[in-house]
């Protein structure tokens, strides 16, 4: 019986996540640019957003970005939910909390990426600091 790679599960997960929010946010959904015209970014703040999670859902499937990408993603996804919880609501265009939960999920995924990769980006780091002789 093979073993499961539960980081390549998560990843997965994560990606097809935010893979499947990019086609609303890309067509300009009602959904999309109510949120982002509620928060004055729209045209910009969506297809740029879209953009930064579109590249960063590709990288986080290469070992030397995955790091990297986990922490875009938990960095958009802590301004997400800080924009449901202060600006938007719980609920949007009565979704009953759908993207706020995602968010979540993706905020949660993303922040056991960022600590399960921390010591890869240590020892990245690690590879150019001189040594001393």
């Amino acid at each position: 019986m093979k073993k499961i790679n539960l980081q390549l599960v998560v990843k997965i997960v994560l990606a097809i996540i935010l893979l499947q929010t990019l086609f609303f946010k890309f067509t300009a959904s009602p959904e999309s640019v109510y949120i982002f015209t509620k928060l004055n970014a729209e045209p910009v703040g969506r297809i740029s957003s879209g953009i930064i999670e579109l590249i960063a859902s590709f990288l986080l499937f290469f070992k030397r970005t995955k790091f990297y990408a986990a922490i875009v993603i938990f960095g958009t996804m802590t301004v997400a939910l800080l924009s449901h919880l202060f600006v938007l609501g719980i609920e949007i265009m009565n979704d009953g909390g759908t993207l706020f939960l995602l968010a979540c999920v993706c905020f949660v995924i993303s922040g056991y990426l960022v600590f399960r990769y921390k010591n890869d980006f240590i020892k990245h780091i690690n590879l150019f600091k001189p040594t001393r002789k």
